[in-house]
């Protein structure tokens, strides 16, 4: 192969990781945005509408640990488009369930959990491809493939803010989305890099499992805590608006539509900062920004000091999964390995630590429930150090 025709290959396959990043966003904001809407339409408190939201993260905690052998025995293209097909088919089973005409928890949480198993192998799948691309690059793009995430959020976001204020049925809009999301992701992930090309020749005695590895498990700590910032913003910020500062629905979807609109702007700008002033100072700040805009989105009182929070803490939250890949991806004969543990420990995070906070929720009210974001903060400080480079292992 000659060196232009891998240049293009390799640049085909980072657009293709980017536009599988945006289609996953993309869709999982589609649902969130409905979340008000399954609550009313399932009749939940938000005790009830926790335990529900659980069902996602069930079938990802239980698909994740799997995620990595997958890739390694199928490769990551055809792993993401299997968790296409399964988040497709279990959006439509929800929305359609959600509905108040059907009404069918049991149905809802079917769908939730078949749609946690498909977006879980997806997750890893498509962090594996990128690593390896940033790797083969040699240059900081991680946070860039997770903009384009953010990007499908703020898209799906915004589908959902028109759709909800037009009266658009939850399955009418999260079943359309989620077919033309699969139709989309299938032909992207044939552009990813040919399986071979992540196979590493063997050298030695075989490496201890990634999971017994400490800076490994403090990246995973450091993700977990800035996922679990993130998750926590997108599956209640816009209800903790609604009911904490009493206002109207579609205020509190904007809401949840700013935040991921400034984590989409952290993730762009963050490989310019990274580079310039290191992995750790800015996850300390980072995490410092988090803190300061849970406490202004919950005590702010006024409009713009509420939106000044929501974005502080959405600039904050963008870098934390992103740097942690990198950072498991520093050795490239360990990276599959390492990215796959990061990536199910911070994605078990993000998926199971928002549900319960519902239970936090109908004790001491929606919006006061956001201030554990604040105490995460502390285990994330301590861990940043977890994620500056190492050399690879010679």
């Amino acid at each position: 192969m000659s060196r232009f025709t891998g240049t293009v290959q390799l640049n085909t396959a980072r657009n293709a990781v980017g536009l599988v990043f945006a289609l996953n966003g993309f869709l999982y904001a589609s649902l969130l945005a409905r979340i008000p809407d399954v609550r009313e339409g399932l009749d939940l408190d938000n005790g009830s509408l926790g335990l529900l939201l659980l069902a996602i993260a069930a079938g990802s905690v239980l698909a994740l640990p799997s995620a990595g052998r997958f890739v390694e025995r199928w490769g990551a293209a055809t792993v993401v488009r299997g968790g296409a097909v399964l988040s497709a088919i279990g959006l439509g089973c929800a929305g359609v369930c959600a509905q108040e005409t059907v009404g069918s928890v049991a149905g809802t949480a079917l769908g939730l959990f078949t749609y946690g198993v498909g977006t879980g192998v997806w997750d890893v799948a498509m962090n594996v491809e990128g690593a390896e691309v940033e790797r083969r690059l040699r240059r900081t793009v991680m946070p860039r493939f997770h903009a384009g995430w953010s990007f499908g959020s703020v898209a799906g976001a915004g589908v959902g803010v028109a759709a909800t204020a037009i009266g658009v049925p939850t399955a009418a809009h999260v079943g359309v989305l989620a077919l033309l999301g699969l139709v989309a992701t299938w032909p992207a992930a044939a552009s990813f890099l040919p399986v071979a090309q992540h196979r590493e020749e063997p050298v030695g005695p075989p490496a201890r499992s990634a999971w017994t590895e400490s800076r490994t498990l403090l990246v995973g700590v450091m993700v977990l805590t800035f996922a679990l910032a993130e998750g926590i913003a997108n599956d209640w910020i816009s209800l903790a608006i609604i009911d904490g500062h009493d206002t109207p629905r579609w205020v509190g979807v904007a809401g949840f539509t700013v935040f991921v609109t400034a984590m989409t702007s952290g993730r762009l700008v963050g490989p310019v900062v990274l580079d310039r002033y290191g992995r750790v100072p800015v996850l300390w700040t980072a995490s410092a920004a988090v803190a300061a805009g849970a406490l202004l989105t919950v005590f702010g009182g006024h409009p713009a000091l509420i939106a000044g929070g929501v974005v502080a803490w959405g600039l904050g939250a963008s870098l934390g999964f992103p740097v942690g890949m990198s950072a498991a991806a520093d050795d490239p004969a360990r990276a599959a390995a390492r990215v796959s543990v990061v990536s199910t420990i911070g994605y078990g995070g993000f998926l199971s630590g928002p549900p319960l906070v519902g239970h936090l929720a109908d004790r001491v009210g929606t919006l006061d429930a956001l201030l554990v974001v604040v105490v995460l903060m502390v285990p994330a400080a301590l861990s940043a150090a977890a994620a500056r480079p190492v050399r690879a292992a010679a």
